[in-house]
C-alpha cells in the first residue's frame, strides 16, 4: 500500500508531516512525499494567507486526479480554521486539525474506521504533543520543540489555530538532537523564544547540545531573543550556523505598533549590531509584509531604508494577506491590490541589491559548506551563514572547504579547497 503526504506551509509543518512519514512506514506503508498514484494521501495544510488556503483545498483535487478512489485526510492550519470547506469535498474521510495531528496516524492504524470519519478537529490546548521521531535525512534535518503562539500579531491567524504556545522537555529535545546522523540540524518551533520547560529555556537546550556533531541552525527568531547570554550561548555551541532569521515585518514604528510587534527599528538595529559584534560573518535574514492596512508611502520607504541598515543577507517580502478573526482584520480597511503590488516589486528590489552587496564582502574567502546535491557540474550546498554555494566538481556528504570567487546564479561560484 502507497501513501503520499504532502505539505503545505511552514518548517513546523514539514517536521510532523515527517513525524506522519515516520508512523506510516512503521506500519508498513510505501511512502512519498510528492503528488503521485497512491492509496492514501494525507494533505498537511496551512492558512498563513488566504493563497495557501486556497492551494491547500486545490491540493485535494490534484491528488484525486492520480487516484479518484483514494481516501484522502487532511490536517493543519487551513483545517483547523475551516473543516467544512475540506469535509465538503469528495474523498475526504477524515479532517483533522493542526493539533491532534497524532490521530491521521491512529486513523490509518484502525483500517478506517467508521468512528473517524468525518470531522476529528482537535480544540484542547493541553501540553507539547509528542510524534514519531521524523526520518533523519542525510543533509539537513529538523527538530521540533515548540508549538503555539502567544503573541496575537494584528495580522497573524495562527494563535488562533494553533493555540498557547507549549514547549517539548530539554531531555526529548536534547535526545533527538544528538543521535541526528545529518550533517546539519535545524531546531525550529512556531516560536523559539516562547521555549520553556519549567525555569529552563532555549539557552539550557542549546547548552546541552553544544558539542553535537551535527550542524546547528536555528528557525526563526524574535527580536526578544537576541540577549547577551543567548550570544554567548551560541557563540559556545560547537557547530553553530551562524544565520539568524530575525522576523522584521516592518521598518516603521507606526506600522510595527499597529501590527502589535513590540520593538522599534532602531531596538532591532540594535539586535543586529550585537549579532554583527557577536558573529561578524553572520547571515540576517528576515520576513517584511507590504502593504499592511496602515502603512503609509513613508512608512514603506521606513522599511525600504531599513534593509540597507541591517545589512541583510536576504528578505522574503510579501503582500498583506487579510486574515478573518485578527485584529487588522476587524479595524483596518486592506489597501489596493495595485499599491501593493508595486511596493512588493520595490521592495524585492533593494532586497536583491542588498543579498548582491552581501555575497560580493565573500569573494576571496573559505567557507564551509553542508553539501546537498551534485547537478553534473557543481556541488550545491550552503555555508554556516546561508549563502548558496555552487562548488566545482563533486565531493563527498560531508563538510566541506571552498574558497569563493564570484556571485553566481542565487548565490556564490566557489572552489573545493579540502579540509
Amino acid at each position: 500500500m502507497k501513501a503520499v503526504v504532502f505539505t503545505l506551509g511552514c518548517k513546523v509543518n514539514d517536521v510532523e508531516s515527517g513525524s506522519i512519514i515516520r508512523g506510516l512506514k512503521d506500519m508498513g506503508w510505501e511512502v512519498s512525499r510528492e503528488l503521485s498514484p497512491a492509496d492514501l494521501y494525507i494533505i498537511n495544510t496551512c492558512a498563513v494567507t488566504a493563497e495557501a488556503e486556497r492551494k491547500s483545498r486545490q491540493t485535494i483535487a490534484r491528488a484525486q486526479k492520480f487516484n479518484s478512489n483514494a481516501k484522502v485526510l487532511v490536517c493543519g492550519c487551513a483545517s483547523q480554521k475551516n473543516a467544512n470547506s475540506f469535509l465538503e469535498k469528495d474523498g475526504v474521510f477524515a479532517v483533522v486539525g493542526a493539533k491532534g495531528k497524532n490521530r491521521i496516524l491512529e486513523i490509518v492504524e484502525s483500517g478506517f474506521e467508521e468512528r473517524f470519519r468525518g470531522g476529528q478537529v482537535c480544540d484542547e490546548e493541553g501540553v507539547y504533543e509528542e510524534m514519531p521521531l521524523p526520518e533523519c535525512l542525510k543533509t539537513r534535518n529538523f527538530v521540533k520543540i515548540q508549538d503555539g503562539c502567544n503573541r496575537f500579531c494584528a495580522y497573524c491567524v495562527i494563535p488562533y489555530l494553533r493555540g498557547r504556545s507549549r514547549s517539548r522537555s530539554v531531555e526529548s529535545a536534547k535526545a533527538e538532537i544528538l543521535q541526528s546522523t545529518a550533517l546539519e540540524t535545524v531546531i525550529t518551533g512556531i516560536d523559539l523564544s516562547a521555549y520553556k520547560d519549567g525555569e529552563r529555556d532555549i539557552c539550557d537546550l542549546l547548552l546541552a547540545v553544544k558539542d553535537a556533531d551535527t550542524r546547528i541552525r536555528l528557525g526563526s527568531m524574535e527580536v526578544s531573543m537576541i540577549t547577551p547570554r543567548f550570544l554567548q550561548t551560541l557563540q559556545s555551541v560547537k557547530r553553530f550556523a551562524p544565520q539568524f532569521h530575525l522576523s522584521l515585518q516592518s521598518g516603521s514604528n507606526e506600522v510595527l505598533k499597529s501590527m502589535n510587534r513590540h520593538y522599534t527599528r532602531e531596538e532591532y538595529l540594535e539586535k543586529c549590531k550585537a549579532i554583527y559584534e557577536a558573529f561578524p560573518s553572520a547571515g540576517i535574514t528576515t520576513d517584511i509584509i507590504v502593504g499592511f492596512p496602515t502603512e503609509t508611502e513613508e512608512d514603506f520607504l521606513d522599511s525600504l531604508r531599513i534593509i540597507e541598515e541591517a545589512g541583510f543577507s536576504q528578505i522574503h517580502a510579501f503582500p498583506y494577506s487579510p486574515r478573518e478573526g485578527t485584529n487588522a482584520f476587524r479595524k483596518y480597511k486592506e489597501l489596493s491590490a495595485e499599491v501593493k503590488k508595486e511596493r512588493v516589486e520595490r521592495i524585492l528590489q533593494a532586497g536583491a541589491k542588498q543579498k548582491e552587496n552581501y555575497l560580493r564582502a565573500f569573494i576571496g574567502k573559505r567557507l564551509e559548506i553542508v553539501p546537498e546535491r551534485f547537478d553534473g557540474a557543481y556541488t550545491e550546498g550552503y555555508a554556516g551563514n546561508y549563502i548558496r554555494v555552487y562548488a566545482e566538481g563533486e565531493t563527498e556528504k560531508r563538510p566541506t572547504q571552498v574558497c569563493v570567487e564570484e556571485l553566481f546564479r542565487d548565490g556564490v561560484k566557489a572552489k573545493i579547497i579540502g579540509d
